[in-house]
């Protein structure tokens, strides 16, 4: 088999586990790749390829942290695809909250950067899969909540 198959045949593997959203270490992802038939894999080689990727930490379904792909994230938008980002918008007394899918809070965040001011926006921060946004004086944080939701057209 070729260089350029073996390669490819590693990459949609790897896709493939961390897919999976159940490996918690790169030793897990190096013994499931070998189990695959990789045995050249080692936990530089995954390392690199976490990397390369852009692969995150972030917790699944059972609360566990585990290693999988980001979203695949395009221009910042409010079209459907970026809406559908969105899981739940919450607020207390000083921020709204904004929990997104794994890695797509930068790309939020950016576009609610972008608003501004004129939106009652003083600042967003993201983390991978989180934003807090803080509203200007002139603007409540339950105001900046139901406008936050309505551009995301998220159901209050």
């Amino acid at each position: 088999m070729r260089s350029a198959d073996k390669q490819e045949r590693l990459v949609k593997a790897f896709k493939a586990i961390l897919k999976e959203e159940k490996f918690s270490s790169q030793g897990e992802i190096v013994d499931a790749l070998k189990g695959q038939g990789f045995e050249n894999i080692n936990q530089s080689k995954v390392s690199r390829m976490l990397t390369k990727f852009g692969a995150v930490r972030t917790r699944n379904a059972k609360m566990e942290m585990v290693y999988c792909l980001p979203v695949e994230l395009g221009v910042p938008t409010t079209s459907s695809s970026l809406r559908e980002l969105v899981m739940d918008i919450g607020y207390n007394h000083s921020l709204v909250v904004i929990h997104t899918g794994p890695g797509a809070a930068q790309l939020i965040a950016r576009l609610l950067d972008s608003l501004g001011k004129a939106e009652g926006i003083l600042g967003a921060v993201a983390g991978d899969d989180t934003i807090f946004i803080t509203p200007t004086l002139e603007m409540s944080t339950e105001e900046l909540y139901d406008s936050v939701c309505e551009l995301f057209e998220f159901s209050i």
